[in-house]
């Protein structure tokens, strides 16, 4: 009996084994999002920085929207923060930051030591909203059109060559019009 065991621990071995390196290579964190050209999830979420205040999704509607998953206990979500600030400075989209799973006294601090790229902050403590936009894994950040419909999805922290490349041609002033109709 335990020869049996260790040949089909063997085996299950050698197919791991070759699977993993017949993998694709490159793609690999390109999970396409099921939300993509479909609007964006409807949420109402409580704001982090004003008491008993609630921030509603509709109002991503008639603008442009950058939405940031993000939590303090995230290493890449530090990471990425001096992005989001630079973002922030070229003033072409507001942030929506969606503090995911986190305390909001660490999320305060986080924002009072490091610095606020966010127009507003909300806080997702049950992790439902973040399960309704598909998020795996902090930071995902999603650009909202104005017409509502979720243009662009970045998993992991957001980069220079992702932001330049990925969301900012979707900001262009010729972008905007396809955006309103629905595009």
């Amino acid at each position: 009996m335990p020869i049996t065991v260790l040949v089909i621990f063997v085996l299950i071995l050698l197919v791991l084994t070759i699977g993993i390196s017949n993998a694709p290579r490159e793609g690999r964190k390109d999970i396409v999002s099921p939300l993509l050209g479909k609007a964006a999830p409807s949420f109402t979420l409580p704001k982090l920085l004003e008491a008993g205040a609630q921030y509603d999704g509709k109002s991503l509607l008639g603008g442009w929207h950058l939405v940031n998953v993000w939590g303090t206990w995230c290493v890449e979500c530090r990471a990425e923060h001096d992005m989001l600030l630079q973002i922030k400075g070229e003033g072409r989209v507001p942030i929506v930051g969606i503090d995911w799973k986190d305390e909001d006294a660490s999320a305060t601090a986080w924002l009072s030591q490091l610095g606020n790229p966010y127009e507003t902050v909300v806080t997702d403590h049950d992790g439902r909203t973040a399960i309704d936009w598909g998020v795996y894994a902090a930071p995902e950040s999603f650009l909202v059109s104005p017409a509502g419909i979720v243009v662009e999805k970045q998993i992991g922290g957001m980069t220079p060559e992702v932001w330049q490349t990925q969301f900012l041609p979707h900001l262009a002033p010729g972008a905007a019009a396809g955006a309103k109709a629905g595009a």
